[in-house]
């Protein structure tokens, strides 16, 4: 993209600024700049005209069954075989979802970098590879896994996967792909800009992996392997078994594109996000969207009618996958605090909430899919997410289930 066609781009989206000071840029920063306008994905910028239309509305919510753990116990060993010979053939690919920093444990590197170990060393990625070669030493094959990140910790992610070897996992089957950007605006919906060339970005978002997949060319590598079904999980919970034959197993006996692994909710008020559906397809309602009569109802049998919480474990068809590339996925509009720089050029690090920013939430495909198997697990088996250093959803609560369930820490 040369400076004219920026410059034409821009006036058709009113967000010509971003060019004020590109006769002060040198040749390398004016390039780089017009390489950016190039990447703006402005359609994210349309969701705010309908978030102040009031557009965004929820349709038909009604409660979604699981496959309960009772029903897949009795049907283990079958689901397993399918899930097994499904993994042997190369059919099953892992994308771990990984782009965050360890910001609320205190830690300024890659989430998944940090030690939870008390008698030795244990990283979060270490954890989830030991997790997922559990499964590949039963298979007797690798599944290939795929590794998102983002702008600041790409570099350190991969350097510390090399300098652990990968855990033992074969590096060939190891592929780290950057997660796109959004840009971030004011409540008017001017992009803002941190630097006389560069605009303020910011992740978009866990949903925009598939994308960011793509872009990468991670598409052909994976459809290489053979691989049809995508498992998806983020880096944050150490107990959850990736590539889980018993689970793909059920998702491919089920004759479903998806599949959600769902825990029953603890008490009415946890605040989790559930599996329902909307308008007769498969999605997720987040706690705050709960009305009092969908927290409190109860079923003939005395269980609440809306009982079945994400752990953010998905199974995805790969063709299903390719074919909702052509749809928008929702996109969620964050109030946030953003440094920017004001129309002086001075840089302003505000102290309170200042404009918006953009993004893509993994739990929306599944409402682009055609439908979805919810998968029940034992929590304090296959949840264990870390959110704090001590409290709920922690560091120390993640240490208490690691050893409940015999890994030694």
């Amino acid at each position: 993209m040369d400076y004219t066609e920026a410059r034409l781009l821009l006036e058709s989206k009113g967000q010509t600024h971003l060019l004020n000071y590109y006769d002060e840029l040198t040749d390398e920063e004016k390039k780089e700049l017009l390489a950016q306008i190039e990447c703006i994905d402005f359609s994210v910028l349309a969701e705010l005209e309908k978030k102040n239309n009031g557009e965004n509305v929820r349709g038909d919510i009604k409660p979604l069954g699981a496959l309960t753990v009772d029903e897949i116990e009795k049907n283990h060993d079958h689901y397993e075989k399918i899930g097994l010979d499904a993994i042997k053939a190369g059919k099953v690919g892992a994308i771990l979802l990984a782009g965050g920093q360890g910001t609320r444990l205190g830690y300024d590197k890659p989430k998944g970098t940090f030690d939870i170990g008390e008698t030795k060393t244990l990283y979060i990625f270490e954890c989830l590879i030991n997790n997922l070669m559990e499964v590949t030493d039963k298979a007797g094959a690798y599944i290939p896994l795929a590794i998102m990140t983002s702008d600041i910790n790409h570099e350190d992610t991969k350097a510390f996967f090399v300098e652990h070897d990968y855990f033992g996992y074969k590096s060939d089957y190891v592929h780290f792909f950057i997660q796109d950007m959004a840009p971030a605006t004011d409540y008017d919906g001017k992009i803002y800009m941190t630097d006389k060339g560069k605009i303020a970005m910011s992740p978009n978002g866990n949903g925009g992996w598939f994308t960011s997949f793509v872009n990468a060319g991670l598409l052909d590598v994976f459809s290489g392997y053979g691989v049809e079904w995508m498992n998806v999980f983020a880096v944050d919970n150490v107990l959850q078994r990736i590539g889980d034959p018993c689970f793909v197993g059920a998702t491919i006996e089920s004759g479903r594109v998806c599949g959600a692994k769902v825990v029953s909710k603890a008490f009415p008020e946890e605040r989790v996000g559930l599996l329902c559906t909307e308008d007769g397809r498969p999605s997720i309602v987040e706690y705050y969207e709960m009305t009092d009569e969908m927290m409190y109802s109860k079923d003939e049998n005395g269980k609440p009618l809306y009982n079945y919480g994400v752990i953010l474990n998905y199974l995805f068809a790969l063709s299903e996958l390719k074919r909702i590339m052509k749809d928008p996925i929702p996109v969620h509009i964050v109030e946030k605090k953003i440094p920017y720089m004001d129309a002086e050029g001075n840089m302003i690090s505000p102290g309170e909430p200042n404009g918006y920013k953009y993004e893509l939430l993994v739990l929306d495909l599944i409402h682009l899919m055609t439908d979805c198997l919810s998968f029940e697990v034992v929590r304090d088996r296959e949840f264990a997410p870390i959110k704090s250093l001590t409290g709920v959803d922690s560091v120390e609560s993640a240490r208490l289930l690691l050893k409940k369930n015999g890994k030694q820490i």
